[in-house]
């Protein structure tokens, strides 16, 4: 059972159900699902069911997820529990996310490779003129930002570039627009901007969206769109490591990551929640999930996402305030940053309004 989070965008929906394809020809023995926390259909507890009604009372579950943030150590977990919960007879287990496997970071460095009109297979010894740029999802989760810029350093040394640094599209800082801006202070004329992203989807298409506005108004610099990885052969490869890791029994250090959820769980630090990834059969087919993405920042999420403590960060998603996209963190701005935002927003020409100059 592949575990999703989930998009608004179909692309990414089609994408997903083609690294369970990827998968079930690597095991070819047995039945396997795919489902997501939101947004998308199937959820979780659909590919669930579909598993039981093949006969299955062993259930392996891999989190679709780069790194260990919220989803993959909270909102996962707490829905496989739940559907335990209600099947005796099930025996559920949940592996690590994808995490720095070497397949990935393999997967990654094609993908620049590529970009690049290179060979991954006969790359050169170095990339001196270059600078890379990685784009991570940016979560509240510290551990999960610290891996994305774990990652840049990795790729930065095994590619040889003259420089790297890693912006990030969410929660965390520096943002993609004002992230760009201060690096191309640097002097490097060609810029390689990598989003570490599995799949399509609004984030994505947001990313491309400022590098195409930053070249549009910087043309002196050549920038350079890596595509994301998507069903890359190393990506399925770190898909079966990870299923073979549970089938094997192998330990993936001091606890799982469901072991670390039922810990946390005993000890009150979060909670089980209903989710969208919830089988309901009277809502089985309908797939319209209400979230709200007008300025009133009312949120319907059916999880919750962390608190961030420097949400208010003047290079953060602040900066994207007025941009005409949302941000998921938007409750958690004090309304004094809202108004100050608004403020410089208004203030601006709409081809300005980048960072908001």
């Amino acid at each position: 059972m592949v575990c999703g989070h989930g998009s608004r965008d179909k692309d990414a929906e089609r994408e997903f159900g083609r690294v369970a394809e990827g998968l079930k020809k690597r095991f070819p023995e047995m039945p396997v699902e795919y489902g997501f926390l939101e947004f998308s259909a199937p959820n979780i507890h659909m590919g669930l069911n579909s598993l039981l009604q093949q006969g299955v009372e062993e259930i392996y579950a891999v989190p679709g997820m780069l790194f260990a943030a919220t989803h993959a150590k909270n909102d996962i977990p707490s829905v496989l529990t739940t559907f335990a919960e209600d099947k005796p007879g099930v025996e559920m287990h949940y592996g690590q996310e994808l995490g720095l496997h070497p397949a990935m970071i393999e997967a990654f460095q094609a993908r620049i490779y590529e970009s690049l009109g290179l060979d991954p297979e006969n790359p050169p010894e170095s990339l001196y003129d270059t600078m890379l740029v990685v784009v991570g999802r940016g979560t509240s989760d510290t551990e999960a930002n610290a891996e994305a810029a774990k990652l840049t350093r990795i790729v930065n040394e095994n590619m040889g570039f003259g420089w790297a640094d890693i912006v990030y599209s969410g929660v965390t800082y520096p943002s993609v627009g004002v992230g760009l801006e201060r690096l191309m202070k640097l002097g490097f004329k060609k810029i390689v901007v990598a989003p570490y992203f599995l799949f399509t989807g609004r984030l994505i298409k947001r990313i491309y969206g400022y590098v195409d506005k930053v070249a549009a108004e910087n043309p002196e610099f050549e920038f350079i769109k890596t595509p994301y990885l998507n069903d890359h052969d190393k990506v399925i490869d770190a898909f079966e490591i990870r299923v073979r890791e549970i089938l094997d029994g192998e330990p993936v250090g001091d606890e799982t990551l469901m072991e670390s959820f039922q810990r946390r769980l005993a000890a009150g630090e979060v909670d089980v929640h209903h989710h969208h990834a919830e089988y309901n059969p009277d809502t089985e087919h309908s797939h319209d999930h209400s979230h709200d993405h007008d300025h009133s920042h009312g949120h319907s999420h059916s999880h919750s996402h962390g608190v961030y403590k420097h949400i208010g960060h003047p290079l953060g998603p602040r900066t994207m305030i007025g941009e005409g996209i949302c941000c998921c963190f938007m409750s958690q701005f004090p309304q004094e940053i809202l108004d100050e935002e608004q403020e410089k927003a208004a203030r601006c020409k709409p081809e300005d309004a980048l960072a908001h100059r």
